[in-house]
C-alpha cells in the first residue's frame, strides 16, 4: 500500500515508518522538520518537507495516489498550546482539516490517527481509564485532539472514510527529542548525561502510564489490517512515578547523580494511566517491553547518541 506519515521525521513516527517500510509498503513522509529531524527519515521512503497546513499537501495525494493516512503532525507542547492556543488550533484543527480535505478528494481508504490518552481524559474519575471515560481535556492541546477525532466522525459518517484513533499513554524510547516537548525521559537522560542534575518537579510522585515506543509502533502495524472504525487506548496500565524513572535511569548513566527536587508545577495532572483492555481484545495487542527494559535501552541509544557527537 501506499502510506501518507504526517510527521515522519520525529520520534514515534519515523519508527512507524521504518516499520511500514519493513513490511513492503511505499512510504511517504511529510513534515516540515519543525520538530523532526532528516535523520531519522528511513531511507528507502519518499520525503516532502512540507507544512500539513500547505496547499501543496494535495500534490502529494495526486503524485503519490495514497491508500492510507497515519497522522502524527502535531502542535504537542502541551505548555506552548496554553501559552498560545490559537498556534496549537492552526496545526493541530486547520492543518488536520487541510490533511483529511486531501483524503477525502482522493478517496483514500483509512486514517490513522495519533490522539493522547492522557490529556483527552483529563483528571480521571478512575483508575486505569477506559475508552468511555469521560473525556475533560485541561489544555488546548488536549482540546484539539478531542476535536479532531469528532472531525474524523464527520468525515466516516458522511464520506465513508475509516478511522483507527490510538490514543497514546505517556511513549517514550530511542529517537525522543530532549528538547521542546520532550517527555521527562528524555529530559533525565540528555540532563544526566551532561553531568547535570536533572529536576524533579515536586515530590516526584506524580504518576503516568509510561509505553515504549517499539509496542505503539506494534499498534500501528495492527491498525493497518484492521476493517472498520475504531478507538484504542494504547498504554500499560500500569502507574509509574518520576521518583522510580530517576532512580531507574540514574543507574544506567550516573549513579553519583544526586536527587534533586523544583517546586511543584501549579495544575499539574497528578495520576494518569489507561486501559488496553479493548484493544487486546479486538486487535490482540498488548504492551511487550517492562519499564525497567525499556528505560535501559532508551538510556543506551542517548549514551549511544552522546558519544557520537564527541
Amino acid at each position: 500500500m501506499n502510506i501518507l506519515i504526517t510527521g515522519g521525521a520525529g520520534f514515534i513516527a519515523s519508527h512507524i515508518a521504518d516499520a511500514y517500510v519493513a513490511e513492503g509498503h511505499h512510504v511517504v513522509i511529510v513534515d516540515n522538520l519543525s520538530g523532526g529531524i532528516l535523520e531519522n527519515i528511513n531511507p528507502k521512503a519518499v520525503f516532502y518537507q512540507l507544512d500539513i497546513r500547505s496547499e501543496k499537501l494535495e500534490d502529494v495525494f495526486q503524485k503519490e495516489k495514497i491508500d492510507i493516512v497515519n497522522h502524527h503532525a502535531a502542535q504537542m507542547d502541551v505548555r506552548r498550546s496554553v501559552a498560545d492556543p490559537k498556534f496549537d488550533a492552526s496545526v493541530n484543527v486547520l492543518g488536520g482539516l487541510n490533511l483529511f480535505e486531501s483524503a477525502r478528494k482522493h478517496r483514500i481508504k483509512k486514517i490513522i490517527f495519533s490522539s493522547t490518552g492522557g490529556a483527552i481524559y483529563g483528571e480521571q474519575d478512575y483508575f486505569p481509564a477506559d475508552e468511555e471515560h469521560p473525556m475533560r481535556p485541561l489544555s488546548p492541546y488536549g482540546i484539539t485532539k478531542l476535536c479532531t477525532e469528532k472531525y474524523l466522525f464527520f468525515y466516516k459518517a458522511v464520506y465513508g472514510i475509516n478511522h483507527i484513533i490510538l490514543r497514546y499513554a505517556n511513549v517514550y524510547g530511542p529517537r525522543q527529542n530532549p528538547h521542546g516537548e520532550a517527555g521527562v525521559v528524555a529530559i533525565f537522560c540528555n540532563t544526566m548525561l551532561k553531568g547535570e542534575r536533572p529536576l524533579i518537579n515536586g515530590d516526584g510522585k506524580q504518576t503516568r502510564d509510561y509505553t515504549f515506543v517499539g509496542d505503539v509502533v506494534k499498534a500501528n502495524l495492527l491498525a493497518l489490517k484492521h476493517d472498520g472504525s475504531a478507538i484504542y487506548n494504547v498504554g500499560t496500565s500500569i502507574e509509574s512515578d518520576v521518583n522510580k524513572l530517576f532512580y531507574e535511569l540514574r543507574s544506567h548513566l550516573n549513579p553519583s547523580c544526586p536527587e534533586q527536587h523544583a517546586p511543584a508545577k501549579a495544575g499539574e495532572q497528578q495520576r494518569s494511566v489507561i486501559s488496553f483492555k479493548r484493544i487486546e481484545q479486538e486487535l490482540g495487542w498488548r504492551p511487550t517491553v517492562q519499564l525497567d527494559e525499556g528505560l535501559r535501552l532508551t538510556a543506551e541509544y542517548f549514551k549511544k547518541k552522546i558519544s557520537q557527537q564527541k
